[in-house]
């Protein structure tokens, strides 16, 4: 285009020499590295294929969580950055949550700088939902939980972002109440500390502090439904799941909440626990998820230390733990909130477990293929709801 106007100005002056000035114009060609103002940019209703003024980089995003952000993400018609790490097969379905060529892939390592400024650069909202229930050789939980999330807020910080949401987890405390050991979870320890660093390093950020999260491929209800999970018919809990009270929140309410915080101006720097309408007993849930999935021999147990021996030994799986010590640890810890605003403060509409554990748990019902007549089993009796104390 350039070329073409200088020709054109060149052509006038030959031609008309008296009646044309010796320069034309001047212009300042200036390479831009971000927008300035991505959400005067907006355009279309509000669907996929509109633009809400929104480049996110949403770090996780192949995980269980990130899958439902991007989706509600594309949904309103974002451009999505996903970072990755590993086989590009592993995310490479996440394009269809956006519209084409709305959702891009950028190889990634969470030490090296450069590739996280990078995949950051155009972005004006940083989602962190990097995370790890067990630790490998590679990234234990400090190395992910506080040293990551520290790197990615500095970055976030650098590079101009407006929001930073940074997920952690409900009861992250210096002090976690112990179960088995006396300093109590290292997961949720690493978790307060990265809260910590992610203030410092960004201090408008939007931290997200959600209880156990189900729907499909969650790590909660097919966790108790595992058979490696239950052994010889019982499942064992800490004090039989008495003594342990869990408020979970559905994924996609956690994913409604994600983008409407982003477009809420009063949640830059606030704290959010993300928490389902009703509290349970761990006991009364595992009871309801059996009867859900009509097994009617298994029954609760207290912990044996065999449990514990095959715990401790699983952390030293090559592979993602069924279950490990650090997931007991953190398993039988209450949930507890604290005052902090939650999803219905963003306007979020929560959703009933019993609502939606009967379709998330099918397939791990009993004769999970046996098409029944309607009414031909009794609707399992819901979890009695725990008081607020």
């Amino acid at each position: 285009m350039a070329s073409i106007v200088a020709k054109s100005a060149a052509h006038i002056h030959r031609h008309a020499p008296q009646q044309m000035p010796r320069i034309l114009a001047t212009v300042v060609i200036s390479k831009r590295h971000s927008s300035q103002d991505l959400p005067a940019m907006k355009r279309g209703r509000g669907g996929r294929s509109s633009f809400s003024g929104i480049v996110a980089t949403v770090f996780g995003a192949s995980g269980f969580v990130g899958r439902y952000v991007c989706n509600r993400l594309g949904k309103i018609g974002s451009q999505v950055v996903v970072p990755y790490r590993g086989d590009p097969y592993e995310v490479e379905r996440l394009r269809l949550c956006g519209d084409l060529g709305q959702v891009l892939f950028f190889p990634y390592f969470l030490n090296d700088e450069e590739a996280v400024r990078k995949v950051m650069k155009y972005s004006n909202v940083v989602i962190n939902l990097v995370g790890r229930e067990w630790e490998t050789r590679n990234y234990d939980f400090d190395a992910v939980h506080v040293e990551g999330a520290r790197r990615i807020a500095r970055l976030a910080r650098e590079s101009g972002v407006e929001k930073l949401i940074h997920f952690s987890s409900l009861n992250a405390s210096p002090t976690p109440q112990p179960i088995y050991s006396k300093e109590g979870s290292k997961f949720l320890r690493s978790k307060w500390e990265g809260e910590l660093a992610v203030r410092e390093e960004f201090p408008a950020a939007t931290i997200f502090r959600p209880a156990d999260i189900y729907g499909q491929e969650d790590r909660f209800l097919r966790y108790y439904a595992n058979f490696w999970r239950r052994a010889h018919g019982t499942i064992p809990l800490w004090k039989k799941g008495d003594a342990t009270i869990k408020q979970p929140v559905y994924v996609q309410d956690v994913a409604q909440g994600v983008v409407n915080a982003i477009k809420d101006p009063m949640a830059v720097g606030q704290t959010y626990e993300l928490v389902g309408p009703e509290r349970y007993y761990l006991a009364d849930l595992v009871d309801y998820f059996y009867r859900v999935m009509r097994f009617r021999n298994v029954k609760r147990s207290y912990l044996s230390p065999l449990f514990r021996m095959k715990a401790y030994a699983m952390n030293m799986a090559p592979a993602e733990p069924l279950y490990s010590a650090h997931k007991l640890e953190k398993e039988f810890v209450t949930d507890i909130t604290t005052g902090c605003p939650t999803l219905e403060d963003l306007g979020v509409k929560l959703t009933r477990l019993e609502d939606r554990a009967p379709w998330e748990l099918k397939p791990w019902r009993q004769g999970a293929y046996y098409e029944e007549y309607l009414g031909e089993f009794v609707d399992p009796i819901p979890p009695p709801t725990a008081s607020v104390h």
